[in-house]
């Protein structure tokens, strides 16, 4: 009986004809992102909510990485990051750019792909596009014409589409219906998936897949969903009233210990949520993941109908993370583990699926799809290739996480027994450390406890000497 780890030669990378062993065409890569999803709204993840059938499909198929992070999360530096394969730090790029100014000539990861043969297509958000206003008016946003052969944008009326809304932030009397902006409106919309931008970017995703199956493709498909607003078709929210919701346990006098730059910019006290908004806002959540879980079935059944699941490598995965009312926060931006933490699964023909606990970070999936396909990535690209986890999941890729938010001097290192978060570049806006094995819900600070002091000074030691590795080996 074969082990369930043993590792299987991709089809695409060897075929075996009459003895001989001849080189197979190159792989397709299928790059699937979602925006702000969390992990805790994925079944393959421990949600115990039918949200996401179709991720859960890909996960069972694929490799699952259980200790993904992302390196800022935030939209914009988060996908300049990955998609130059350098640390936001070490680029300077901790806005909402594609980093295109930082780097130079030197090439994005679907430019790489471009340069080496390879058709390559965007269709909708990839590199940084404004949610809502830029799928509102069906703009570019700040993207990488050179990493292209062609673009797609999808437009739609987001927040204004017909449908019942109803605005669940700083709107208390409930007077508003609805606002536009990065702001969590909810709209049950009228119409089908094609009346929304996520419905259109899987169609044309599918007509992209159908149109250049007989050439190697890097295909980037960018789903919008579940960032806000959250709009989705009114067949979505039927699975999730919001008084089924559960919300988070909450500890009293929570923040006591959390430094004040650690407070999230988005949170149920200063936006004024009651417990019935709030529900509403988790409820409309998963339905906007329901939803766009859905886009994601109809590109992998495409991928399937036209006979490519054998030679293309799918990824899925989301710029970072999203707070639901955890510690009262909401959205992104904070270094806790549901806003840093991001769903990742890699399918590779011929690997065998598994679940992986080493860590890994999003500027790895740059040097992993160019070692898969047999290309040159850039030189001093700062991730790591994650094949050797692919191959085997109890391999070990990094021992630690690294990323930094806004406005560039608050830092987290993730380890298995810790999460360590610093404000500001010496730690003068305060510190905080979490035992993960003995409080995952990050509630309980221990960085000034005194029994941790030499624990809270390995931490400070060892971020010190990851900065100056990432300066070291910056551009």
């Amino acid at each position: 009986m074969l082990s369930k780890h043993r590792f299987f030669p991709p089809l695409f990378m060897l075929i075996v004809i009459a003895g001989h062993a001849q080189q197979a065409s190159k792989p397709n890569i299928l790059f699937i992102i979602s925006d702000d999803l969390t992990t805790t709204a994925i079944g393959a993840y421990g949600n115990p909510r039918p949200v996401t059938p179709h991720i859960d499909k890909l996960a069972k198929s694929g490799v699952l990485f259980e200790r993904a992070y992302c390196q800022f999360p935030v939209c914009g530096p988060s996908r300049a990051s990955f998609l130059s394969g350098y640390y936001p730090t070490a680029t300077g790029t901790l806005g909402y750019t594609s980093g295109r100014e930082n780097i130079g000539d030197k090439k994005m990861l679907p430019e790489l792909f471009k340069a080496n043969g390879y058709y390559t297509a965007r269709v909708s958000k990839i590199f940084h596009m404004a949610i809502p206003s830029d799928i509102e008016k069906g703009t570019d946003g700040t993207d990488d014409p050179r990493s292209w052969t062609e673009r797609f944008n999808s437009q739609s009326p987001e927040w204004q589409s017909k449908g019942a809304a109803e605005l669940v932030q700083d709107n208390p009397t409930g007077s508003i219906e609805r606002k536009g902006g990065n702001v969590m409106t909810i709209v049950k919309a009228e119409g089908g998936d094609l009346s929304q931008a996520d419905g259109k970017t899987a169609a044309k995703a599918c007509e992209l897949i159908s149109a250049h199956k007989n050439e190697p493709f890097f295909l980037a498909v960018g789903l919008v969903r579940p960032h806000v607003p959250f709009v989705a078709p009114k067949k979505d929210f039927k699975s999730f009233p919001f008084q089924n919701i559960s919300l988070p346990l909450q500890q009293p006098d929570d923040w006591d210990d959390i430094p004040k730059r650690g407070i999230n910019y988005v949170n149920s006290i200063k936006n004024k949520m009651d417990e019935e908004d709030k529900k509403k806002a988790i409820a409309a959540y998963y339905a906007s993941v329901h939803f766009m879980d859905r886009q994601v079935g109809k590109i992998l059944k495409t991928l399937k109908k036209e006979g490519l699941e054998d030679n293309t490598i799918v990824v899925f995965t989301s710029d970072h993370g999203f707070h639901l009312d955890e510690h009262e926060f909401w959205m992104k931006v904070s270094l806790k583990e549901e806003s840093a933490r991001v769903p990742l699964i890699i399918k590779v023909p011929g690997y065998a699926p598994a679940r992986v606990g080493s860590f890994a970070e999003l500027i790895d999936l740059y040097p992993t799809l160019t070692q898969l396909a047999g290309l040159k990535a850039e030189n001093k690209i700062q991730g790591r290739s994650l094949t050797p986890a692919l191959k085997n999941p109890r391999a070990s890729i990094r021992d630690t996480a690294f990323s930094i938010t806004q406005p560039g001097d608050i830092y987290l290192l993730r380890t298995r027994n810790h999460a360590y978060i610093q404000y500001g570049k010496d730690g003068q806006d305060g510190i905080e450390l979490f035992d993960m094995a003995a409080d995952p819900k990050q509630f309980h600070n221990l960085a000034k406890e005194e029994a941790q002091a030499a624990t809270v000074a390995k931490f400070r030691e060892a971020l010190q000497q990851k900065i100056a590795d990432i300066k070291d080996n910056d551009l």
